[in-house]
């Protein structure tokens, strides 16, 4: 299994030098990003090179590819995530050592210390949620700071040094590390059960949120729609000194209400907020979307902006990578990844798609994501395939930060299938997309689905689409 994070250990006054374990990360390199702004001299290492490696050297960062003792040279402060192996040589040789080994949430908080702070977490939606305030501040010349989960695509960057005091984060509730931070607004865009192998049990998992929630300074921007998110909303009420509370969403009792959706190649709606309608046109597809949108607006308004300025800023979001993200088209067939690896994340990227396509068919690439996951809900994931996508194909279980587990492969997927000709479990990654690619007409999607590396496979759909033929970079282990 996985480290677990330590978030009681006190937070150095200076980190110094700082050795950033997995670099190559979205988030880690988002924070990496930002102590060199800070000033810091930053190494790191990944097990892969890539673009995301190659950026931060340009930035000034001492990457490493591999992970080896002799890595963490002379850091004063060595960063971690949770993802990473108790036996990592490098996190073995910090200890040994005694550096001071910090939960990437620490040395976020560290970052943070002193701003106004916008914290954004949520089971679904929070990095493009994030994303949207983020380029709404930028785009009205507000200048914040940020670290997001991807990269937002108009920045092309996942984080930012701006000369306001507004920072903005996506805040991970997967190990519970955001509760670390002293948070002025929070939004709140769903709290669907997940992480159990962290949580234990539902009730854990609210409690959790509710905490998060009850500790913001200035309000608590929560979804309307979500059953999980009112439960919190309500458990926020009954703690002392509870923030104020602004809901959004489709509710007729929302504070920022949508209505109006229509959905398109973006999607349009009508942002409601304090009684005065604002069209709002977005260029990224999705009822969900609209949704996203309409939370964001509320915490734009709460910083203090105008709320037709609001809604014209999120206007200028175009998206975040991972997130119904276009890789090509070959052939008529449009190849899409998305980040979605919980059944409800699914249902939603692939009524996205659905949107999109017109005629059309979705063809989905399904590569599980844990173990625990895959076990607990491949009924769950199976029924959300068959009623969505015309196909699935389904790969091998992406294990992340757990240990195999007897018997739990993607076929468990697969078998709860009730029409088996809609559905393959094909773990060879060339023959998974050779299928795909075989299936595909013109005016069709092909969508890889997950938040493990399924979106190498892309350029061999590609290539069998377009009649190449390239090797399918092997999945990692």
């Amino acid at each position: 299994m996985t480290i677990k994070p330590d978030l009681s250990q006190p937070i150095p006054d200076d980190f110094g030098t700082v050795h950033f374990i997995g670099i190559g990360g979205s988030g880690m390199s988002g924070i990496a990003r930002m102590f060199l702004a800070a000033g810091h001299r930053v190494t790191g290492s990944d097990s892969r090179e890539s673009a995301t490696t190659g950026r931060m050297r340009e930035l000034g960062a001492d990457v490493r590819i591999g992970h080896d003792a002799g890595n963490v040279g002379d850091a004063d402060t060595v960063v971690v995530t949770s993802a990473l192996w108790p036996d990592n040589p490098e996190l073995l040789e910090a200890r040994r050592r005694g550096l001071p080994v910090m939960h990437r949430s620490q040395a976020l908080a560290a970052l943070i210390a002193g701003r106004r702070l916008v914290a954004v977490a949520g089971a679904h939606g929070k990095t493009t949620s994030t994303g949207m305030i983020v380029t709404a501040l930028v785009e009205l010349g507000l200048d914040p700071n940020f670290v997001n989960g991807g990269v937002i695509q108009s920045l092309g960057v996942s984080s930012g040094s701006g000369a306001s005091d507004t920072f903005v984060v996506e805040a991970d509730e997967s190990d519970g590390s955001f509760l670390l931070y002293d948070t002025a607004i929070a939004l709140v865009t769903n709290v669907d059960a997940d992480h159990l192998d962290h949580y234990g049990s539902e009730d854990a998992f609210i409690d959790a949120f509710v905490t998060f929630a009850s500790r913001a300074s200035e309000r608590v921007v929560i979804s309307s729609d979500d059953a999980g998110a009112r439960r919190v909303a309500a458990g926020v009420r009954a703690t002392a000194h509870a923030p104020s509370i602004v809901t959004f969403g489709e509710a007729d009792d929302a504070d920022v209400r949508v209505t109006d959706v229509v959905e398109t190649a973006g999607v349009q709606a009508v942002v409601h907020v304090a009684g005065v309608a604002h069209p709002l046109a977005l260029r990224v597809p999705g009822r969900h979307n609209a949704i996203n949108a309409a939370g964001a607006v509320a915490v734009l308004v709460g910083l203090g902006v105008d709320a037709a300025d609001a809604v014209r800023g999120v206007e200028a979001f175009g998206g975040t990578e991972r997130r119904f993200e276009l890789h090509g088209t070959e052939r008529g067939v449009r190849v899409y990844d998305d980040y979605a690896h919980h059944p409800t994340e699914v249902a939603v990227a692939l009524r996205a798609a659905r949107s999109v396509v017109g005629e059309g068919r979705v063809i989905a690439i399904h590569q599980p994501h844990l173990y625990s996951r895959t076990r607990l809900m491949a009924g769950d994931f199976a029924r959300v395939y068959e009623e969505l996508a015309d196909h699935t194909v389904v790969l091998d279980v992406y294990g992340a930060r757990e240990d195999p587990e007897p018997g739990v492969t993607g076929a468990l997927v697969q078998e709860r299938f009730t029409d088996q000709s809609r559905v393959d479990y094909l773990p060879d990654w060339s023959e998974a997309a050779a299928r795909a690619a075989d299936l595909a007409e013109d005016g069709d999607i092909v969508m890889t689905l997950s938040c493990g590396d399924v979106y190498r496979i892309i350029p061999q759909v590609l290539a069998d689409l377009h009649g190449g033929r390239v090797a399918a970079e092997a999945p990692a282990r």
